[in-house]
């Protein structure tokens, strides 16, 4: 398989992630190429730099309304936490599994920076969230009420108002 390569359609046009996601692309390239003695320590740095990465964007969505159990949030947790057990099975020697991983882990990449941070992108920009310092330059562009669910139709607060009642 052909690794998974920064393009124009992974730009969300807000310079702070699409570095971050540059970065995320990078260091997966260099786990998709790594010979196997460097492997699990190819797929280690890619742990650190996307636990950073999560941890940064989770950052930002709390700081504009969205809930702490938003299912991007959520998303985040379960990569990572996979990510972990699969660098357990390198370290085990079962190299096949990570590279199998980072396989799985550029077609989710692709899915997750053009769907749940592609809104999120339009959500920091309509709100002129600025990442280095947290301002924001439209504060009443943010929600009324906490994002919950995935920020749209499967919203928390949605569900319950369309509810059949019992």
């Amino acid at each position: 398989m052909a690794g998974l390569e920064w393009s124009e359609a992974l730009a969300l046009e807000l310079p702070a992630m699409d570095e971050v996601h540059q970065e995320f692309v990078l260091l997966l390239a260099a786990v998709q190429e790594a010979a196997d003695g460097q492997l699990a320590g190819r797929w280690e740095e890619l742990i650190s730099h996307t636990q950073m990465h999560f941890d940064q964007e989770d950052r930002w969505m709390q700081s504009t309304g969205f809930s702490s159990g938003n299912c991007h949030s959520l998303q985040h947790k379960v990569v990572l936490q996979v990510m972990r057990e699969g660098a357990a099975k390198a370290a085990a020697g079962e190299l096949a599994v990570i590279r199998s991983m980072a396989s799985e882990l550029a077609a989710w990449f692709v899915h997750h920076a053009q769907t749940m941070d592609a809104a999120l992108a339009l959500h920091l920009r309509s709100a002129g969230f600025d990442p280095a310092t947290g301002a924001l330059a439209h504060p009443e562009a943010l929600p009324g009420q906490v994002i919950t669910g995935c920020g749209g139709a499967c919203d928390s607060s949605a569900e319950r108002a369309h509810a059949v009642p019992a």
